[in-house]
């Protein structure tokens, strides 16, 4: 394994919406070449907790460290090698499966030649080297969910935040999903895994659980 050497670190975060609180408190370690799992029910905070780490939502009290940093904004963590898959997707429904992998890489500087190299790659891991020439708009919401997985794992991120990222999966494809989640931890990142499901979060290293805005690590494998 080769360590690209990103903690990331939470401590006493407390994130609220108008006034109400949906992480309080919350301390916890994302260690590189492991996968830290963040379940919970709906509305426990587990999409926050990301988007608090990716630098999109700045904490109330506490504090987000990548290392020794302190995250200030999303420039911050970007410039560390964060990549976020989100929920939603975030794909641009009038390019091409191959073009929202392509796209922001070439946006990041990765060289024409290289960033061809790892969307093909991307696409062939998440198994949709087939649909790459599709615009997104035309593939189904399984499709659609993993076309973002690639795309995050083509960013070779030092940390990987992934979000519910096999909620639309049948079971063959969550395991691979997991598996290449897997890898990434293997080859060095960070991966914080928020999900649903209690098998992907078995298959992580630790499970920090949310509820009530309160995080406990309810299982800790190296511990």
């Amino acid at each position: 394994m080769t360590s690209l050497g990103t903690q990331v670190g939470l401590d006493d975060v407390t994130v609220g919406y108008g006034g109400h609180p949906v992480l309080a408190g919350v301390t916890v370690r994302a260690s590189p070449g492991r996968l830290l799992a963040v379940t919970g029910p709906s509305g426990a905070g587990k999409t926050t907790l990301l988007w608090t780490i990716a630098g999109l939502l700045a904490p109330d009290r506490g504090t987000v460290r990548l290392d020794d940093t302190p995250v200030r904004d999303r420039a911050t963590t970007l410039s560390a090698g964060v990549a976020l898959i989100p929920q939603d997707n975030g794909l641009a429904a009038v390019l091409t499966a191959a073009e929202n992998v392509l796209v922001p890489l070439l946006a990041t500087g990765v060289g024409p030649d290289e960033a061809a190299a790892r969307t093909d790659r991307a696409l062939a891991d998440t198994g949709l080297s087939g649909q790459a020439d599709q615009l997104v708009e035309e593939l189904s919401g399984g499709q659609q969910q993993r076309v973002a997985v690639a795309r995050g794992l083509a960013a070779a991120p030092r940390v990987l935040l992934a979000d519910e990222v096999t909620s639309e999966l049948d079971a063959q494809n969550r395991q691979r999903v997991v598996e290449l989640l897997r890898e990434q931890a293997y080859r060095g990142a960070t991966v914080v895994f928020a999900t649903h499901d209690p098998d992907a979060a078995a298959a992580c290293d630790a499970e920090l659980h949310l509820r009530d805005g309160r995080g406990d690590l309810v299982r800790d494998d190296n511990s």
